[in-house]
C-alpha cells in the first residue's frame, strides 16, 4: 500500500514508532501506553500510516488496529486479573474531543468499584444522558 496522505506540518507523537512507551507493532498498526492514563494499563491503538480520521482507514488498516487491541486487551487480563471490563473509544473530530489528529483508539481497562455505577459507560461524554436506566423500564 502507498501512502498518500499528506503528512502535517509539525512532527506527530503518533507516528514515532520508536517511542518508549510502544508495547507492540504489526504490519498497519501498533500500540502504545497513554501518557495520560484514566486507568492502569490505558493503552492506545494507533495506526502506522498518518490519518486524522476513523473514516479515512482502509479496511485492512482497521483489522490491523483490532486485531492488535485483542491482543493488548488478552495480555492485559492475563497480566492484572482485577481488569473485568474495558471502554474502547475513539474521538473522531474537534468537537468529539480529538486533540491529537492521527486517528487512535482507547483500550481503557475497567476494574470493579473504579467508578461508583458505571451502567452507561460512554454516554457518560454529554452530562446527564448517561443514566438512562431510570428512565426506560426494561422489557423481560
Amino acid at each position: 500500500m502507498t501512502d498518500t496522505t499528506p503528512k502535517p506540518k509539525t512532527p506527530c507523537r503518533f507516528c514515532n514508532r520508536a517511542h518508549p512507551n510502544v508495547q507492540e507493532t504489526d504490519e498497519g498498526a501498533m500500540a502504545r501506553r497513554d501518557g495520560h492514563p484514566v486507568t492502569p494499563g490505558h493503552t492506545l491503538i494507533i495506526p502506522l500510516r498518518h490519518v486524522a480520521s476513523y473514516g479515512d482507514l482502509t479496511e485492512e488498516e482497521i483489522l490491523a488496529c483490532h486485531t492488535v487491541m485483542n491482543r493488548v486487551r488478552a495480555r492485559l487480563q492475563t497480566e492484572d486479573p482485577t481488569i473485568e471490563g474495558f471502554n474502547i473509544g475513539i474521538n473522531d473530530g474537534k468537537v468529539a474531543g480529538q486533540s491529537i489528529f492521527h486517528v487512535h483508539m482507547h483500550l481503557i481497562p475497567r476494574r470493579k468499584g473504579d467508578v461508583e455505577d458505571p451502567r452507561g459507560g460512554v454516554r457518560h461524554l454529554i452530562p446527564g444522558k448517561g443514566y438512562y436506566h431510570d428512565k426506560v423500564k426494561d422489557k423481560p
